[in-house]
């Protein structure tokens, strides 16, 4: 999965159209990145990229580029 994948998916996690994100957006900018976002996005790094991550993990997200970050497979 290449990077404008990865932020397509951030995009259906946040609920987001299209396009609407890029990697230098801090997501605390979005009233979209909210707890039911950071379950579906831990959610989907379980389920699509096999990574568990704690809730530490999450909170030192800033970026849009450290969520993708995560998805690396």
């Amino acid at each position: 999965m290449d990077k404008q994948e990865r932020i397509k998916l951030m995009e259906e996690v946040m609920d987001l159209e299209e396009g609407t994100l890029s990697e230098g957006d801090e997501l605390s900018s979005y009233e979209e990145w909210d707890s039911l976002s950071v379950l579906a996005f831990m959610s989907t790094l379980t389920s699509k990229f096999h990574k568990h991550v704690k809730p530490q993990e999450i909170k030192r997200l800033v970026t849009v580029a450290d969520a993708i970050n995560l998805m690396e497979e």
